[in-house]
């Protein structure tokens, strides 16, 4: 594999925030404790689900240097980084220290809708300076694009540090597709939880998931399961899993999780920032309903 340490289960880490929308760094701490604690690979920091998108910039620094001390270099780190302007993305890597970050996912340009062109020549550039290895993050629901899987190929062909791609097209075809035609040491890695398991019955090396936050131990113990070929094993912990997945979506990411967290008193709050609103009663009660199970 091109990345040995970004196998098995990562984690898409919220961003904790107390009541006044500040950043509630001791529920971090808390968080990234159990989940290590639990047995999950990697973390994922910044993405979709850390609300990168209401984090300034000053927060973004602070959140990444203490994340960094924290885990102090018991389990890699993925930095989430992309844009849809190529030339302020590459300035923005010119000025981070990438000391103790292990790779960046980076989305694929959202919004201005590149071509298959666009697209290979924005993370074409990116890998020609990125001093860290580069997942490409396919998720066309949020960014209105595809990242073909020949674009993929091209890409991972030509550039020994595009490591893999994090699948979250929700097609499975093309999840085959990708596994057929990719390098064999490239990683295919599972982005949405429910898909997990069948990705890695057909050859996926793992996932970066939103719903290990709440179930570390049996989303680890399922994702290990596969990769060791007990797929019976796996499929009873992956139906087990399915039962709670779309609650933790139902309301939009990070609601859901945040609320499974705050239920089970690893933060202090349940807190989102605008645009992003709390869970529904209704969904928190079947959502609470679930997770009183595994008390």
């Amino acid at each position: 594999m091109r990345n040995k340490n970004l196998l098995g289960t990562g984690v898409a880490l919220i961003t904790p925030f107390n009541n006044d929308f500040s950043i509630d760094y001791d529920s971090l701490d808390n968080l990234i404790e159990y989940l290590i604690e639990c047995g999950i690979d990697y973390f994922v920091l910044m993405g979709t689900t850390g609300e990168v998108a209401t984090l300034t910039s000053e927060e973004q620094k602070h959140l990444l240097l203490h994340v960094k001390n924290t885990v102090n270099n018991r389990k890699p780190i993925v930095l989430g980084l992309g844009g849809n302007d190529t030339y302020k993305l590459i300035n923005q890597i010119s000025h981070i220290d990438f000391s103790g970050i292990e790779a960046i996912l980076s989305v694929a340009p959202y919004y201005n809708k590149p071509s298959q062109q666009g697209l290979f020549k924005h993370y074409d550039l990116l890998a020609s300076k990125s001093p860290v290895d580069i997942i490409l993050y396919n998720v066309p629901s949020r960014t209105s694009v595809n990242i073909h899987p020949n674009t993929i190929v091209s890409l991972a062909l030509k550039n020994s540090n595009i490591i893999g791609v994090k699948e979250a097209s929700g097609d499975i075809s093309q999840c085959m597709d990708l596994i057929s035609k990719c390098p064999k040491d490239f990683l295919i890695i599972s982005g949405d939880d429910k898909m997990t398991f069948p990705i890695l019955s057909l050859g996926g090396v793992g996932v970066i998931s939103v719903q290990a936050m709440a179930f570390p131990d049996i989303f680890s113990e399922m994702v290990r399961a596969a990769l060791n070929n007990q797929f019976q094993k796996a499929k009873e912990l992956h139906y087990e899993l399915l039962q709670s997945v779309d609650l933790f979506y139902v309301d939009g990411n990070p609601s859901g999780i945040k609320e499974a967290l705050y239920f089970k008193k690893i933060c202090k709050s349940s807190q989102v920032r605008l645009p992003l609103s709390k869970m529904q009663k209704d969904n928190i009660h079947l959502l609470t309903r679930i997770l009183k199970k595994y008390i």
